[in-house]
């Protein structure tokens, strides 16, 4: 049964009219016809559930990623994000150098004296209060997190909460769209540094350093020629076992900083970062001024060229 009631629509194909043929037989033809053509262009179904200390998302039954949010973390983080040709995760959930890149994550050093980036804890950790799942499957689904930004023995200084949309909009392409709105619950000021915000670690075999690309909105690539750029976007993709996979973070038009210049690195490393490079010595957030920050991740077959990644950030709303 097709919307409003018509058996003869069948949802995302063009609706088959009913005229009445001059022999019966015929009308088979084009009702298999348009049957197969659905079945062609019907939707991935995604699922997300929380198991243990992670919510995990499928598509298709296949595992995509887990957000992770155990206690015992630094902050919570994604891993692994597969890419769609090889099943296998785009970003390293640690590796050297600096192995407290954690996958697909989002932190920041020297705020208020601590430090929300770098292992260990004791200085600092930003905390899961746990996820709830408010769309836990279909052509999309979505979760929230509140998460506070604490020391220990001591009062949080920040709350977030961050939501998370999952879609795949086709069998080459995984999107993560992540949202996070900042409460300081004190007043905070955060110094100049270069390890603040959202942040991706490719695998080493992706890596400029393995031959990979690292490219930004404008067409400059490598580390050389993306490091304190401004750019909408970076695209970070390379070869593995004869398939080309990437992973491309977008900032939205709307975030404070936009575009934020980036800092990105040969071996793997790429985030826009504005705290490295602030209007004066310090980033100052009050008490109370919420702020939202917006990024949109595509995971992705092929190059940036077969990604179509300028178009997907075109689209982005």
């Amino acid at each position: 049964m097709g919307r409003n009631g018509d058996s003869n629509h069948f949802p995302g194909c063009i609706p088959f009219i009913d005229r009445k043929p001059r022999l019966g037989k015929m009308v088979a033809v084009p009702i298999l016809f348009l049957i197969a053509l659905c079945q062609t262009a019907s939707a991935a179904t995604l699922e997300a559930k929380v198991e243990g200390d992670a919510v995990v998302v499928t598509i298709d039954g296949k595992h995509f990623t887990s957000y992770k949010f155990s206690a015992e973390q630094k902050y919570p983080y994604f891993w692994p994000v597969n890419g769609p040709a090889s099943g296998e995760s785009v970003t390293t959930e640690t590796s050297e150098p600096y192995p407290h890149h954690h996958s697909l994550f989002f932190g920041c050093d020297r705020v208020n004296g601590g430090n929300y980036w770098q292992e260990a804890n004791d200085r600092g950790q930003i905390l899961s209060q746990g996820p709830k799942v408010l769309e836990a499957a279909g052509e999309g689904v979505a979760f929230t997190d509140t998460c506070l930004w604490k020391q220990p023995g001591k009062d949080p200084i920040i709350r977030d909460v961050r939501r998370v949309d999952v879609s795949a909009p086709s069998e080459t392409l995984r999107i993560i769209d992540f949202a996070i709105t900042l409460e300081p619950l004190t007043d905070v000021r955060i110094e100049k540094t270069n390890h603040s915000l959202f942040s991706a670690r490719v695998m080493p075999e992706l890596s400029v350093e393995s031959g990979g690309t690292l490219v930004n909105a404008e067409g400059k690539t490598t580390e050389k020629g993306t490091w304190g750029v401004e750019s909408a976007w970076c695209d970070y993709y390379g070869m593995r076992n004869g398939a080309t996979e990437g992973v491309a973070i977008l900032q939205h038009p709307e975030n404070r900083w936009f575009p934020a210049k980036w800092f990105t690195r040969d071996y793997g490393f790429f985030s826009p970062t504005p705290m490295y490079w602030p209007k004066g010595e310090y980033t100052d957030l009050p008490k109370g001024e919420t702020l939202t920050l917006r990024y949109r991740v595509v995971v992705h077959s092929g190059d940036t060229e077969a990604a179509d990644i300028p178009r997907i950030f075109a689209q982005y709303e």
